[in-house]
């Protein structure tokens, strides 16, 4: 895995690096947190900026519970800007830096063809304890209740989920990129996990 001084690649592109002071995004857009209870379940969230011994982060932590038909805690940033979905469609992915408790961590996409609540496009994001650099392939992205493919030239929201098991998620991201394409075959991970 690359080291963070070694993941700022030509082409990259940033979306946040939790730096603003104002709890905006690089983008713009801030960042909001919701839970399953949007759906009556039970799981609760507590999400914000957080200083780390490596400087800002985002902070997602939360009991992901699965009674009543719950089982997530997300926080999703906006991806439209001045009207327009963010065009991704020249990346290879994301590279996504963080560390986090075990569980089932994802990444989840939505573009207008994402109409209802439950279809997304998601991709694994396996963490540890350590920070590391997490490589996320377009191509590691799988519909769920859609039968959309995903269309990275109109991406208008990406979301960081803990999902799918009763456990205490904990995650803290430092760093959010979409990956160029001209980076797409060094420190590739994806093969990692």
């Amino acid at each position: 895995m690359a080291t963070a001084s070694e993941s700022a690649q030509a082409g990259d592109r940033l979306l946040d690096d939790f730096s603003r002071d104002d709890g905006r995004s690089t983008l713009g857009p801030a960042w909001s947190g919701f839970t399953d209870r949007v759906m009556g379940g039970r799981s609760g969230l507590q999400a914000g900026h957080v200083e780390t011994e490596e400087g800002p982060a985002l902070r997602m932590r939360g009991t992901v519970r699965l009674d009543n038909n719950g089982g997530f805690v997300q926080v999703r940033l906006p991806l439209v800007v001045d009207g327009e979905p963010l065009d991704a469609s020249g990346a290879a992915g994301f590279i996504v830096e963080a560390r986090g408790a075990p569980g089932p961590y994802y990444l989840h996409l939505r573009t207008p063809d994402s109409r209802r609540p439950w279809a997304y496009f998601r991709a694994p994001l396996p963490v540890t304890d350590q920070w590391q650099r997490i490589d996320v392939a377009l191509t590691d992205f799988e519909p769920v209740s859609t039968r959309a493919r995903l269309d990275a030239s109109r991406l208008i929201s990406i979301g960081l989920v803990a999902y799918g098991e009763e456990f205490e998620a904990d995650l803290e991201v430092r760093r959010l990129a979409l990956k160029g394409a001209a980076d797409s075959a060094d420190n590739d991970t994806a093969g990692d996990r």
